[in-house]
């Protein structure tokens, strides 16, 4: 099996049952992947032979814990490049993901560790997503959305969830990064829409975008 295919499917598992906790539907993994459920299923018995994941026909997937170690050591390896590229190569938050699905594949732990080591152990990635350690352990951290808050709320903006590029390149347009300290205006009692105030100028967010913007 290609060792690439087997840790793009182990980091689905783990993205999708938030961080190896809860149980993954093969029907929501298939859509994820946008790969046929036959093949899911197929992988899944490859990869219960390996015993990084539980899996019975017709029954929800779960990493075991050495499929959740294994998950937790590929995002490691995913998020340190991003926060490489971006710290000292200069690449925008939006340009980096695809790059990082390449060199995360590379299996040199030496190389992460120096990466590591160059970037002095940070614990989040650009997109404010904890980093896990050597042993794939990491800070649980306690982001709430911003369409939680309310009028005259002040919070600073800490993460990004589903950080699609169109939507990491509609926020660099706006010039709001992590960071930023946001007053909340108002808030649209219909739809949710709120005015914020972010680095002395007022924006208007939709609740798709609010929904997406964590904070702390």
């Amino acid at each position: 099996m290609n060792s690439s295919v087997e840790e793009n499917y182990l980091k689905a598992l783990f993205h999708l049952s938030k961080n190896g906790e809860g149980d993954v539907n093969v029907k929501d993994l298939s859509k994820h992947l946008d790969i046929k459920m036959p093949t899911v299923n197929s992988m899944m018995k490859k990869l219960a032979e390996k015993e990084f994941v539980h899996y019975e026909s017709y029954k929800p997937l779960r990493l075991t814990n050495k499929g959740i170690l294994k998950a937790a050591l590929i995002v490691r390896k995913h998020r340190l490049t991003e926060m490489f590229l971006v710290q000292k190569m200069e690449f925008g938050w939006e340009d980096v993901h695809q790059v990082a699905e390449q060199i995360e594949h590379i299996n040199s732990d030496l190389f992460f560790d120096k990466m590591d080591e160059l970037l002095n152990y940070p614990k989040v990635d650009p997109h404010g997503s904890p980093i896990p350690d050597r042993e794939g352990n990491f800070e649980a951290i306690n982001y709430r959305k911003l369409s939680d808050f309310t009028v005259n709320d002040i919070v600073v903006l800490s993460a990004v969830t589903f950080s699609s590029e169109d939507f990491l390149k509609y926020l660099s347009s706006k010039n709001i990064a992590l960071g930023n300290e946001i007053k909340i205006l108002s808030i649209e009692e219909y739809d949710g829409t709120m005015e914020v105030l972010i680095k002395n100028k007022r924006e208007v967010f939709s609740k798709i975008v609010t929904d997406k913007l964590l904070v702390k």
